[in-house]
């Protein structure tokens, strides 16, 4: 099963690190993988997926704890939360499917963020799924000539779960 672990670390060098080599060393994948500082200079929040069963994700959280510079970690998938990730396109299409990917641009509510001879380079914010399907239908459109996503982020909806402080 797929699971979004949020875990608060210590903003220190080596940090990061450490967190991916337990990964590593353990023989469990990252998804994707994401870090930014909080509004606590000393916080980052990192922000991982991984696929595994309950046992394995709590083994996962264990290991994690014991390490010196996590702070607090929590399995988002275990409760009500909310998911997005940002992803840029750069795509070239022909002239005459510039309204249909403006049609689809618009119905996946994303933006066009330049329109350069041909190329167009396209934002997107959505759940991994509404990402994967704007792919699929752009794909049939348009030439994919990149592709740069975030990976996931969450929030718990509701009281904060996960705290610096």
């Amino acid at each position: 099963m797929r699971h979004i672990i949020s875990i608060l670390l210590q903003n220190e060098a080596g940090a990061l690190a450490r967190v991916a080599n337990m990964f590593s060393s353990r023989g469990f994948n990252i998804e994707s993988l994401n870090v930014a500082p909080t509004n606590h200079p000393t916080v980052s929040r990192l922000t991982l997926v991984t696929v595994g069963s309950d046992e394995v994700i709590d083994q996962i959280s264990k290991q994690l704890g014991r390490l010196v510079d996590v702070v607090n970690i929590v399995d988002m998938t275990d409760g009500d939360h909310i998911e997005r990730e940002l992803a840029l396109f750069k795509l070239q299409i022909k002239a005459t499917e510039r309204a249909g990917l403006t049609k689809l641009i618009s119905d996946a509510g994303g933006r066009m963020l330049d329109d350069h001879e041909g190329h167009f380079t396209v934002e997107l914010i959505g759940s991994a799924q509404d990402i994967d399907r704007f792919l699929v239908k752009v794909g049939k459109l348009a030439e994919i000539l990149t592709v740069v996503r975030s990976g996931a982020m969450a929030v718990a909806r509701g009281m904060p779960v996960l705290s610096p402080t």
